[in-house]
């Protein structure tokens, strides 16, 4: 598969340098006296316990612990911000108001009013300061750089150091501006194959509102110590049972490239899906690899499975040899 010129520059930069990038992301502010105890009892992940100026990853569950969205969380002292794709804000928001009832709790649409970048590959916190680098995964700090007022986020992405810069909307194309000129532009074609190669499922591709949250492998989303919320008890009731029975996993693919939604058969029977499928360009040439679900019992690390003319090889996540560190 011919991979563009284009797309090559820009994933060398962030597996060996630094990218630029705008996001389209969602912000709503939660205030009030309930915050804090409502939206632990909303979401997987321990919101009790999140210090000021840190973070959390989680999920949205419906009372049948089916995943209904994903989000990240953040302690902002005075207010919680809630941050996911612009896809999923009208869900969340209608989420939130169904379940906001008795409490004092006040949900603010900040849509038009932030604009997000990201900062992504080894060099990115040259790009941005000295004090990048200290951030742990999911910090948030006010700071301000190239003299624009911005809050600093330090992602989760274990694969490369990684940030977001939150700015006031008015400021978004000078900034922008400002950051091309430290680091070049990242495309959304290079980012998708990024976020394969980094094994990070989407939501809406890898994650849909019919899985489970055991089965999608992102254990960073769950916390079994912190109480009830919607879909609490599905989740106990998989864990106390010891597993599920669908895992999400890598594959390296070789021969017919197959499309997202193809099906790994095994003695007749299918025994996997593939929800995404990118080729990567590495330095020892073209790897096509996919995420998806298979069989728990059947995805032993580098078991080969051969469908038609393509054959996959169960892989760990993230994908070996492509990052330095």
């Amino acid at each position: 598969m011919a991979i563009p010129a284009e797309t090559r520059k820009e994933f060398h930069a962030l597996t060996s340098g630094c990218g630029v990038f705008k996001l389209d992301r969602a912000h709503i502010a939660l205030t009030g006296a309930d915050r804090v105890r409502w939206l632990n009892g909303m979401v997987t992940n321990n919101i009790r316990d999140l210090a000021a100026g840190q973070g959390i990853y989680a999920f949205l569950l419906n009372p049948q612990g089916k995943i209904q969205a994903d989000l990240y969380a953040f302690n902002r002292a005075e207010s919680i911000v809630v941050e996911t794709e612009s896809k999923q804000l009208e869900t969340i928001l209608q989420i939130f108001d169904r379940y906001i009832i008795m409490d004092e709790v006040e949900v603010e649409n900040l849509a038009g009013k932030v604009a997000v970048f990201g900062v992504v590959g080894p060099k990115s916190a040259e790009v941005l300061s000295e004090h990048a680098k200290e951030m742990q995964p999911l910090q948030v700090a006010k700071s301000q750089w190239n003299g624009f007022e911005i809050t600093l986020v330090r992602g989760d992405n274990p694969c490369v150091p990684n940030y977001e810069i939150w700015a006031k909307a008015q400021d978004a194309e000078q900034l922008g501006n400002a950051l091309l000129e430290r680091a070049p532009e990242i495309h959304e074609q290079t980012l998708e194959v990024f976020r394969v190669a980094c094994g990070i499922p989407k939501f809406g591709v890898d994650v849909r509102q019919k899985d489970l949250p055991q089965e999608t492998g992102q254990e960073r989303a769950l916390n079994f110590n912190k109480g009830c919320y919607v879909g609490q008890e599905i989740v106990e009731r998989i864990r106390s049972r010891g597993a599920v029975h669908r895992m999400f996993t890598g594959f390296e693919v070789e021969g017919a490239i197959p499309s997202p939604g193809f099906r790994i058969q095994h003695e007749g029977k299918d025994m996997a899906e593939l929800t995404s499928v990118a080729a990567l360009p590495t330095a020892e040439g073209v790897r096509t690899v996919a995420l998806g679900y298979g069989r728990r019992e059947l995805m032993a690390p580098d078991k080969e499975y051969v469908t038609g003319e393509t054959k996959v090889r169960v892989a760990a996540l993230p994908f070996a040899r492509i990052f330095s560190n």
